[in-house]
């Protein structure tokens, strides 16, 4: 779920228990419609899984399972995307399932809305956005329209193309 944004923008999507966080954030990426352009961050039990960079502080998040972190059902974490715009989410682990083999993994099962559109300026530049798009009447619609795109719709939840974008992207190695 993203923070801050009413009402709320959230994914519920089953992975497998050997995925790495890096691979988290890939699947999280596609879920939103993102592009992958900035950094990010994991944060599980005060400790911080980064992108491969450079200048990472954290533990390597391509080199994290996400069965080796000891997270039990109800165990929130957070991530954290573009430390500009500060795109911060709370995830959940919900429950604990074995994979079904007739399942192709990851898999988005439910949702709510839209993504925002990259580099709308966070959940405050979210929420404007959102606002002036409702207003035609608005002296900023013209021009935010036309940013965000004619067919942008922020409560549309496409459940069955986020899968088809998943299977896509992870059919052919993943992040």
């Amino acid at each position: 779920t993203l923070r801050g944004i009413e009402p709320p923008i959230w994914r519920r999507i089953l992975v497998r228990g050997t995925m790495t966080l890096a691979q988290l954030h890939q699947v999280i990426q596609e879920s939103f419609a993102w592009q992958n352009y900035h950094l990010y961050t994991f944060s599980v039990r005060d400790q911080e899984y980064e992108a491969p960079d450079e200048e990472a502080t954290g533990k390597s998040a391509a080199k994290t399972k996400l069965k080796d972190l000891g997270l039990e059902i109800g165990n929130p974490f957070e991530y954290v995307y573009d430390f500009g715009d500060d795109w911060q989410h709370e995830i959940i682990v919900e429950d604990r399932t074995r994979p079904v083999s007739e399942v192709f993994y990851p898999v988005c099962t439910d949702g709510a809305r839209a993504g925002p559109r990259e580099d709308s300026g966070g959940a405050h530049g979210y929420m404007e956005l959102v606002r002036v798009l409702q207003s035609p009447e608005d002296p900023d619609f013209a021009e935010m329209n036309a940013w965000a795109g004619d067919d942008f719709d922020p409560e549309r939840f496409d459940r069955r193309a986020i899968n088809r974008i998943l299977m896509l992207a992870f059919s052919r190695g993943g992040a």
